[in-house]
């Protein structure tokens, strides 16, 4: 897929690799709906691709939202690209959330993702070719300490890119699965990026993954996983679990030491 050819819808546009991939794409020449919360964010993009970039506020946790948003594609003539990459995340361990926080997580994460993509497969099969992108995570193949809930949402929206991968194998519609390292946006915590420092994790700039998942992009790519050591884990994971289990105890100490920092601020 072309990106000058591409009508994208983006979800998540305002921030981190949403706001990246948002003049990205634009600056590769395509028509861009971005969807967000809080559109001002979105402001200079705008100034600078007034052509291109078309903004949407939408709460895609309700319904109204979501219909706010198949309206405004319906308007903009069609779509043959979509990628989700609205998501949240808050760094602590399971007992140390509220109810609230847990349904804000796999709300956004998992189900408002999953409705959506239902409301605008039909708009995707118009097309002769179209590209579903789900932007995941490493910890949607690797359960980390102090992510319970956030794992709980990538695991199950990398099941649901490959059912719906498998669902739409005969028709024009593909689905790409991105899995993304530890990056630095604003999703980060002190405490979270803390920890990544004492554990010597490394961070890609939101710019950089924004590049990796368009080449991705054009190449028609399936799955996309970034970082090394990352993507040896995440293979050593599926196959020698039992390895992983051991290697990660003995960073529990420290992920509680910093989550326990996390829930004093």
């Amino acid at each position: 897929m072309r990106l000058p050819e591409c009508r994208a819808l983006l979800t998540g546009a305002s921030g981190g690799i949403g706001l990246a991939l948002a003049e990205q794409l634009c600056a590769g020449g395509a028509q861009v709906l971005a969807v967000s919360r809080q559109g001002l964010a979105l402001d200079e993009l705008a100034r600078r691709y007034p052509k291109q970039l078309r903004r949407i506020e939408a709460d895609l946790t309700s319904l109204a939202g979501r219909q706010t948003v198949v309206e405004a594609a319906r308007s903009l003539g069609g779509l043959n690209l979509v990628i989700n990459a609205a998501g949240v995340n808050r760094f602590a361990m399971l007992e140390q959330l509220d109810d609230q926080e847990i349904a804000d997580m796999l709300g956004l994460n998992l189900v408002a993702t999953v409705q959506l993509t239902r409301a605008l497969l039909p708009l995707l099969r118009q097309q002769r070719q179209a590209l579903l992108v789900n932007v995941g995570s490493t910890y949607g193949s690797i359960g980390y300490a102090g992510y319970a809930t956030y794992c709980a949402s990538k695991f199950a929206l990398r099941g649901f890119s490959e059912a719906l991968r498998r669902e739409v194998a005969d028709t024009g519609v593909g689905v790409l699965y991105v899995a993304p390292r530890a990056t630095r946006t604003s999703m980060n915590s002190a405490a979270a990026v803390a920890l990544n420092s004492a554990l010597k994790v490394s961070m890609d700039a939101p710019e950089q993954v924004a590049a990796e998942v368009l080449k991705a992009i054009v190449a028609d790519r399936s799955e996309l996983y970034l970082g090394w050591p990352e993507k040896f884990f995440v293979r050593l994971n599926g196959l020698l679990p039992g390895v992983v289990d051991k290697a990660l105890r003995k960073q529990l100490p420290l992920i509680r030491q910093f989550s326990n920092k996390e829930s004093h601020l």
